[in-house]
């Protein structure tokens, strides 16, 4: 059986994908927030501020190597992190 290419396929079946790659992309996110929440209640164990400039950063720079890596734009990439990042602060903010 030969394997279709992209333009073969029609364009219900290229949003049938879209639709899955959607779900992947909210089931990471909610993945993403759990964690930063864990992250959040040790970081009020200890007594360390909601902000950390240099895992920022880092989170930051990873997200455009990986944008690169995936030939994907890297301010697009570090937009969306940039918004999850400030979103997880918000809701650390708000849980203390």
């Amino acid at each position: 059986m030969s394997r279709r290419t992209p333009e073969d396929r029609s364009l219900d079946e290229l949003r049938e994908e879209i639709q899955s790659i959607d779900r992947e992309i909210v089931e990471l996110i909610a993945q993403r927030t759990y964690v930063a929440e864990t992250i959040a209640g040790v970081k009020e164990q200890k007594g360390l501020p909601t902000t950390d400039e240099d895992q920022e950063q880092a989170v930051m720079e990873r997200a455009g190597e990986n944008a690169e890596q995936f030939d994907v734009d890297s301010n697009l990439v570090k937009a969306i992190f940039r918004l999850l990042i400030e979103l997880n602060k918000v809701e650390q903010r708000s849980s203390r």
